[in-house]
This record gives C-alpha cells, sequence and structure tokens, in this order.
C-alpha cells in the first residue's frame, strides 16, 4: 500500500488547511473501504501523535482533544482518499502530518506533509 499526503503548507493562525492522502498499489483482494485510516502528527522534538481516524465501511470518526471541533476528517472510498479539513489552526497544530492506513494488523505510512501554523 501505497500513501501520498498532500495539501500542507504555511497558513496564518485563524485560518484553514485541507490535506489529502491517496492511497493505490492496494493488496489484492482488499478495497480502500476495508482499512482504517488516520491521520498523525509529529512536531520537532516530539513522538508522533495521533489525530483522527475514520472507521473502515461505517465512516465513524474519532478525534484526538486538540483536533476536536476544529478538524474534519472523511473517507472517499471511489477515489481511494481520505482528507482532513483543518480550521481555526493554531501555532501549536505545526507539524509534519502523516497518514496511516491499517489492516489485519498491518500498518502503512504516507512520507508526510509539512503544516506551519505562523504570521
Amino acid at each position: 500500500v501505497q500513501l501520498v499526503e498532500s495539501g500542507g503548507g504555511l497558513v496564518q493562525p485563524g485560518g484553514s488547511l485541507k490535506l489529502s492522502c491517496a492511497a493505490s498499489e492496494l493488496r489484492d483482494g482488499f478495497s480502500f473501504s476495508s482499512f482504517l485510516m488516520s491521520w498523525y502528527r509529529q512536531a520537532p522534538g516530539e513522538e508522533r501523535e495521533w489525530v483522527a481516524s475514520v472507521t473502515s465501511i461505517t465512516g465513524n470518526t474519532f478525534y484526538a482533544d486538540a483536533a476536536k471541533g476544529r478538524f474534519t476528517m472523511s473517507r472517499d472510498d471511489n477515489n481511494n482518499a481520505v482528507l482532513l479539513q483543518m480550521d481555526s489552526l493554531k501555532p501549536e497544530d505545526t507539524a509534519v502530518y502523516y497518514c496511516r492506513a491499517h489492516l489485519l494488523g498491518n500498518n502503512y505510512w504516507g512520507q508526510g506533509t509539512q503544516v506551519t501554523v505562523s504570521s
């Protein structure tokens, strides 16, 4: 499974960004909709932390406290992609954001996209 994130960049505090994660090279017999998809982030000098997840099939979403009310994760199974809409961004949201796909005990990660929130 190959994951490619995009959409990061520099934004002022209070601004918005929409991240995308596109999946390809899925294993034979498994559709994208079977994967639990998540976003993580890692700030400089910090450990990688979970941001949000969307379940397979039902599409239920779960958010870390830092993301609740500001971030919205969604999945587009027809296009093998997940999105992360980030609003009301704060400087502490600055990090490299990673997409993760999980299925049957296997985890797949993208290369990350940099988000910088600064005036």
